[in-house]
């Protein structure tokens, strides 16, 4: 018998727009609507045309960057109907109205002038890279730091950026800065931790992340969290958000101990931040991820030394009572978070040398454009060749899905190393989504969970069902690493 056809919408909306991460979020719920084969809600960008395309859908051949694109395959027309039912009640969300009566206000037109309408002293830009450097100009001039979510902003004018800031005595936090925390609130993929001692500058959202995370499982929380993009720490930028980030947190009566984090710096920048950090009063601990360096779960130990702070010993796991054995002796990691990825690298590549991946560690170590390869594998899903067009893996995690049943039925895999990152902006059950392929995993599966109490997924929660799947869940990335290499060396499945 025939299946029927698919029912295939197509539309755009003129005028309409939300920011990167609120339509990565909206295309995932409208994905997840019963009946529904596949959803694309974005700015009709010709990159997102071609992805729309790509998916089998006819895009109008007159859609602009400044309209919402909708394409939607169901399997009736009941299914459409409830995905785009599920589509305006996500963006009806967004656009409700404030409560309250009064006098109608025109809607300010430009990122400044909503900025001196509202009296804002911060400015989050999330719009598509090639407006953000003028939209974030826009935000200075106004008087407002800036947090720049956007990434695909030239060199050149990050650098402009973070002069501009400097001149007018204000931050700018990016661009491609995916993390920060302002006095307990969060931007972008951020957790919920408790007000404390400790300020983060961070080249690395991940990474900010598992260090509040640690932070947070010992009972110490933070004061602010500035991100400062991942190309800050390179020669041509040469820490200049750094270095502001640095006298910021200086300044800060809340601060008493700073952390900063990053991917191997450009030798001349470490130095240059390192010659800042010994004038400051604040004292500066260092977490640069590189060979030879202490991993991100042997520094905030450190933190919490310096604070006087018990460590936790161990640090918090949920563990079955044994993994499934596996006859292959290779690691697969499959890493949401940039920085976590990296950290296992290091990690994995010094006890049982060459890790290939999409993000090597060495130019020789690099895997092919499809990501198959022999032995030891870690591929960085968050990467941006992988999210171009798609939400992030933080948010979507189908792409790691297909990639675990792959890795499962190798013979050469003997463990499969994820990352978990829970908060603000991540998917809101990634653990549901996870337990029914871990469950039918016939290889061990280690869980990097980087969480908090305070998260809107509930850390225990989401812990206990990937425990309860089958996996080996560790709150240290590091520690974690460290058991999907004994497992593959020794074999050794019961815990």
């Amino acid at each position: 018998m025939t299946p029927p056809a698919e029912t295939r919408h197509v539309e755009l909306r003129r005028g309409a727009y939300r920011d990167s991460v609120r339509l990565m979020q909206i295309s995932q719920a409208v994905s997840a609507t019963p009946g529904v084969s596949a959803g694309l809600v974005a700015m009709a960008t010709p990159l997102n045309l071609d992805l729309a395309a790509g998916m089998g859908f006819a895009p109008p051949p007159d859609a602009t960057a400044n309209d919402m694109l909708v394409a939607i395959a169901a399997d009736d027309d009941d299914a459409l109907r409830a995905a785009l039912a599920r589509l305006d009640a996500e963006l009806n969300r967004v656009d409700r109205p404030a409560a309250g009566g009064g006098a109608t206000t025109v809607a300010p037109r430009t990122v400044g002038s909503a900025a001196r309408l509202l009296g804002a002293n911060l400015t989050l830009v999330s719009t598509p890279g090639r407006y953000a450097f003028v939209d974030a100009m826009d935000a200075l001039d106004a008087g407002t730091s800036v947090m720049v979510f956007s990434d695909n902003v030239s060199l050149a004018e990050e650098i402009r950026l973070k002069d501009a800031a400097a001149e007018r005595g204000l931050l700018a936090m990016g661009p491609d800065c995916g993390t920060a925390v302002i006095g307990g609130v969060g931007l972008g993929f951020a957790n919920v931790v408790r007000p404390g001692p400790v300020g983060i500058v961070a080249a690395s959202g991940t990474g900010a992340q598992h260090m509040m995370a640690l932070l947070d499982a010992a009972g110490v929380g933070v004061s602010h969290v500035l991100g400062v993009g991942g190309r800050d720490l390179s020669g041509p930028v040469a820490g200049r958000g750094t270095l502001a980030a640095l006298d910021a947190l200086d300044a800060d009566d809340a601060t008493d101990l700073i952390v900063v984090i990053s991917k191997p710096p450009a030798p001349e920048v470490a130095a240059l931040v390192r010659e800042r950090t010994g004038r400051l009063s604040t004292p500066v601990v260092f977490a640069l991820l590189d060979t030879g360096q202490p991993d991100l779960t042997e520094v905030a130990a450190g933190v919490l030394r310096r604070l006087g702070a018990p460590v936790p010993s161990p640090w918090p796991s949920w563990l079955p009572a044994a993994l499934p054995a596996a006859a292959g002796s290779a690691i697969r990691g499959l890493f949401s978070g940039g920085t976590l990825c990296y950290e296992a690298m290091l990690i994995a590549s010094g006890a049982l040398g060459p890790v290939r991946s999409n993000t090597p560690l060495r130019p020789e170590w690099a895997l092919p454009e499809d990501l198959r390869g022999d032995g030891h594998l870690m591929i960085d899903f968050g990467d941006d060749t992988l999210t171009q067009g798609r939400p992030h893996p933080m948010i979507d995690g189908g792409l790691r899905l297909d990639r675990l049943a792959a890795e499962a039925a190798d013979p050469a895999c003997g463990v499969v190393l994820m990352d978990v990152v829970l908060g603000h902006g991540a998917h809101p059950d990634p653990a549901a989504e996870l337990a029914p392929a871990i469950a039918e995993a016939k290889v061990p599966v280690v869980v990097s969970l980087t969480g908090t109490a305070g998260d809107p997924q509930g850390l225990a929660r989401q812990a206990t069902l990937l425990r309860d799947a089958g996996a080996a869940v560790y709150a240290s990335n590091a520690e974690a690493t460290r058991r999907a290499i004994q497992l593959v060396t020794t074999r050794d499945t019961p815990l």
